[in-house]
């Protein structure tokens, strides 16, 4: 039975529904009923079925569950992602574009009778608060249990996400996804943002198969804010309550690698604690922020749930991510301790489980295995590295009070980070937006020897949303500036931090995790216009003494703080030299619309280089 009298809801899933034959339709309320209900079948179904999940030890790990994917569907898909619109410069030089008439001629044949033998589940799902004017309703179909349970954690799904959409409204996003064939070379992440419409086909990995996630609250939903005047970003959003007891909140973005999760769950070193001050979590991913009646920017999480690396997780690197994982979680590819079924993974702690079962389902032991040299010549692992857990927000210990919040919570302050050992100083601001904009374009980091290939290559990842991006990279460039000019001065103030700064024998010089507690320190005071700066030419650094390093004072000498704080003229030469072949090689060349102010920019940056 249908949940909603809306008709282009019913109409959309009758076309579906005869396209992909599935033997039932099943609509999910989100009761607990249903939900335990499919629990019991996908737990029952055999070893080897792609949708089968394991219960997990009632006492030590209540309401979690397990399961893994493929060993050839264990990540996104980029080079298997794609925008579809009509015009292929409007996808711009970050898309694969793909001309939609040929796409859906490509995919339908693919999805035609794919649910044959199988149920299809319709579920319903607000991205945001329900009831909010900055939430959004999606509708994604799926032949796989698996996906539904990490719906209900990733959004607020059941049939109360209808409230937003009404029985006329026809703004809501349509996700397709079939588990259907194994084979990579047929798997596809669609996006056709001009109809407001997803398909994907052949994975059952989650950033390929959440709908709401990447695809819909970043790649459609950046596309959406361009058109209605917000911005859909894949930015953190977190408070930090003052001794005053005054919340300032701020949203950050972070290529991957860079410590987003951790900054948003951050907790403050014992001096500041001391003094009052507390760090709560809106959100860890993604941010929608859009213009509220007073003026300022407001942002929303529009998750419901954290969708993590378990590798490196633990008590030490983030107690709340762990913290978030303890019940009603789905561990995804990490291993399992056979003696008490529970998980594992590379970091948790220093013991592997001896009786072990590795991600792919193979029995070992696992002291031994962890020593065993693969293919690739590294230490085989218990947990694949990019093994995951679905983890509702609200176990999380420091959620904000403000999470559920329909109008969202006032951003003060936006930051961009990457990975550099030395150009970059541990923290500057931007002169203004317009030049904050230009900053968020030039975000990158060095890669590190996690990943393939050589060390210390720049990859550009513009303010950490080159992958998605759901159209042209300079329009998506011109739209914050245009946000910027929206706002006036009622615009967040734009700074960009560096944790990674090294020494010349590679050792990081700035302690990280929580003690960055101490330049968000810093940033709120500038936001408040408490404290000064020295003007540099790439912004306003920190003047001697004003970053707080009570209790850290032998490890973050005078003199290190000089170099965490210095702007190297040579090496901002050789930056300079870089934008301006990334923003001619990379963007312009390929098609990217790059805006006259940020060629400014860039220029005004030489030129007070050179003074």
């Amino acid at each position: 039975m249908s949940l909603t009298n809306n008709p282009n809801v019913l109409k959309w899933v009758e076309e579906m529904t005869a396209l992909t034959k599935p033997d039932k339709v099943v609509w999910i309320d989100g009761s607990k009923e249903q939900l335990d209900s499919l629990i019991e079948e996908v737990t029952s179904l055999p070893d080897g079925d792609k949708d089968k999940m394991y219960k997990l030890n009632p006492d030590k790990l209540p309401g979690c569950l397990y399961h893994r994917t493929l060993p050839n569907d264990v990540a996104r898909v980029e080079d298997r992602t794609f925008i579809c619109c009509r015009n292929k410069e409007d996808a711009g030089p970050t898309n694969n574009w793909c001309d939609p008439k040929e796409m859906y001629a490509k995919l339908t044949p693919m999805y035609d009778g794919v649910m044959k033998g199988r149920t299809m589940y319709v579920i319903p799902y607000s991205m945001g608060p329900i009831g909010s004017s900055l939430a959004k309703v999606g509708v994604e179909l799926t032949d796989s249990i698996y996906v539904v349970l990490n719906m209900n954690i990733m959004t607020r799904m059941g049939k109360d996400a209808f409230k937003n959409l009404g029985d006329t409204s026809n703004d809501f996003v349509r996700g397709l996804h079939s588990k259907a064939d194994v084979d990579p070379e047929k798997r596809y992440i669609v996006h056709f943002p001009e109809d407001n419409t997803i398909w994907s086909i052949n994975s059952a990995y989650g950033g390929n198969v959440l709908l709401g996630k990447k695809c819909f609250a970043l790649r459609i939903a950046s596309y959406q804010g361009k058109n209605e005047g917000w911005m859909a970003e894949h930015m953190l959003i977190l408070g930090v309550k003052k001794p005053d007891g005054e919340v300032k909140y701020i949203t950050a973005a972070f290529p991957s690698a860079c410590g987003k999760t951790n900054l948003a769950m951050l907790i403050p070193p014992e001096g500041y604690k001391k003094d009052g001050y507390e760090v709560f979590t809106v959100g860890d991913d993604i941010a929608w922020m859009k213009q509220g009646e007073d003026g300022k920017l407001y942002a929303i999480n529009p998750e419901n749930g954290f969708f993590g690396v378990a590798p490196g997780t633990n008590a030490k690197s983030n107690y709340n991510a762990l913290a978030s994982t303890s019940k009603n979680t789905i561990f995804t590819n990490v291993a399992i301790n056979n003696d008490d079924n529970t998980v594992w993974w590379e970091g948790l702690d220093k013991n592997p489980p001896v009786n072990a079962t590795e991600w792919k389902g193979e029995k070992v032991n696992g002291k031994e295995y962890t020593s065993v040299i693969g293919a690739d010549g590294k230490p085989q692992k218990l947990a694949h590295p990019n093994s995951r857990f679905t983890a509702p927000a609200e176990n999380c210990p420091c959620i904000s009070p403000e999470f559920n919040n329909p109008k969202g919570v006032p951003v003060s302050a936006i930051i961009f980070g990457g990975r550099r050992a030395s150009t970059t100083p541990l923290v500057y601001q931007s002169f203004d937006w317009t030049h904050g904009t230009y900053v968020g374009s030039a975000v990158s980091s060095e890669t590190t020897a996690a990943a393939t290939g050589a060390v210390g290559v720049l990859r550009h990842d513009p303010m950490a949303m080159k992958p998605f991006i759901g159209y042209n990279v300079g329009d998506y460039w011109a739209h914050w500036l245009e946000m910027g000019k929206k706002l006036g001065d009622n615009a967040p103030k734009i700074f960009n931090v560096n944790w990674f700064k090294q020494d010349e024998n590679g050792n990081f010089i700035w302690p990280g995790f929580g003690d960055n507690m101490r330049v968000l320190d810093w940033i709120i005071k500038r936001c408040e216009g408490k404290i000064d700066a020295d003007e540099t030419a790439i912004g306003y650094v920190p003047k001697k003494g004003d970053i707080n390093v009570k209790g850290i004072e032998d490890e973050v000498t005078p003199e290190i703080m000089e170099k965490l704080l210095a702007v190297d003229k040579d090496l901002w030469t050789k930056e300079i030299a870089e934008m301006r072949r990334y923003y001619k090689e990379d963007i312009a060349d390929k098609g990217g619309r790059i805006p006259a102010e940020l060629e400014e920019e860039l220029n005004k940056l030489e030129a007070r280089l050179n003074k």
